[in-house]
C-alpha cells in the first residue's frame, strides 16, 4: 500500500484549511468602540437601526439602509470597517412581491392581529 497519496492529502487538507478560516472579527476588545458611536455613524449616514449586538467578535447591525432596504450588517468593532453586508430579501425567491410598493409587501398591525386577538402566522401553544 502506497501511503504517500494519503500522506499529502492529509497535509493539502490542513494546510488549505486556513484558507477557510471565519471572518470573525479579531479585535482585542480594549479597543472595541461603543455600539452607540456606531448607531450615530450610520444614522447620520441615513441609515435606520434596529438592533446592534455582538457576533462572533463583529457589532451585528439590522437594519434599514439608506435605500430603505433592510439589511444585517457585520462591522469591526474596534474600526468601523464594513466586514459583510447581507440585504435580508437576497435568499428570497418569492415572486410575489413584484410590482408592490415596500409599504404594500409589509403587513400592518390591523392585517396581522385580528378581531379576535389571534395572531396569524404564529404558532400557538397550549399548557397542560
Amino acid at each position: 500500500m502506497n501511503i504517500k497519496p494519503i500522506v499529502i492529502s492529509l497535509s493539502l487538507l490542513l494546510v488549505g484549511g486556513s484558507a477557510f478560516a471565519d471572518d470573525d472579527c479579531d479585535d482585542p476588545v480594549a479597543g472595541w468602540q461603543p455600539r452607540e458611536n456606531l448607531r450615530k455613524q450610520l444614522e447620520a449616514e441615513g441609515w435606520t437601526v434596529f438592533r446592534i449586538k455582538v457576533d462572533d467578535g463583529c457589532y451585528e447591525v439590522k437594519g434599514r439602509d439608506p435605500n430603505g432596504d433592510r439589511v444585517e450588517a457585520e462591522y469591526s468593532p474596534a474600526t468601523f470597517e464594513l466586514m459583510e453586508i447581507e440585504r435580508e430579501d437576497d435568499d428570497d425567491d418569492d415572486d410575489d412581491h413584484r410590482g408592490k410598493s415596500r409599504n404594500d409587501s409589509e403587513p400592518t398591525n390591523a392585517e396581522r392581529v385580528p378581531r379576535k386577538g389571534i395572531v396569524k402566522g404564529r404558532p400557538s401553544v397550549t399548557v397542560e
